[in-house]
């Protein structure tokens, strides 16, 4: 189940929006000024947040801010601010999508759908293994926090172990897709970069390890 916070002052719509989501299945959570929804969204896990700009206390445009600097959660802005530059300055701070305020809850709960079906096909390219992110999106790795400086045959490497986990890729099989050619039984060019990922992804964490040599037969994840 998905669950959305809204951040709005405004009783009443903070009320229908959350009726109306609820009813669509999603589990809802309201706040009703800007250091609330801060808070909430520092401390919770949200899938989604619809966010209202004229908050008390702090305005949803510093929320905003905020959240991009520890978040990609998707944001949906509320405002009766039916202005073009105002709408292009917030989506490029990080907003997602904008609802002008009057709104129909129709459009309203379809634009969260939206939302969602957006951030979730961009969530599936990103795979997770240990403390280890892969972003498919941006051939980005980090482990431990940290990002990782591999070439382009280790991220490749990385990223085959993690989207097949459980399979075992002899240096044959590794070697025809990362080389993109015909293996001839020299595997000294799939050893040595294999040797080099390890020890970078040793340095990152030197507690932990991921990748296993399965004797006699090739590679694989650690199974978890």
């Amino acid at each position: 189940m998905y669950k959305i916070l809204i951040v709005e002052d405004n009783k009443d719509v903070n009320k229908m929006l959350a009726e109306v989501l609820n009813e669509e299945g999603y589990q809802v959570c309201s706040v009703y000024t800007g250091i609330d929804g801060l808070k909430e969204i520092s401390e919770g896990e949200y899938d989604l947040i619809l966010l209202d700009i004229m908050l008390p206390y702090k305005s949803g445009d510093e929320i905003l801010k905020e959240v991009r600097k520890f978040s990609d959660v998707p944001v949906i802005i509320i405002s009766a601010k039916d202005i073009t530059g105002t709408k292009i300055e917030l989506l490029k701070m990080g907003a997602d999508d904008y609802i002008t305020k009057p709104f129909d809850l129709g459009e309203a709960v379809a634009r969260v759908q939206t939302c969602l079906r957006r951030f979730k096909k961009l969530e599936e390219k990103v795979y997770k293994y240990k403390d280890m992110v892969v972003d498919i999106n941006s051939k980005h790795i980090t482990v431990n926090n940290i990002e990782l400086e591999l070439t382009a045959k280790e991220y490749l490497i990385i990223e085959q172990l993690i989207k097949n986990r459980n399979k075992v890729f002899t240096k044959a099989n590794l070697y025809e897709i990362i080389w993109q050619d015909a293996y001839l039984g020299d595997d000294n060019a799939v050893k040595t970069h294999m040797s080099n990922l390890r020890s970078k992804l040793k340095i990152a964490n030197p507690d932990n390890e991921y990748i296993e040599t399965v004797w006699g037969l090739g590679y694989r994840l650690y199974k978890e």
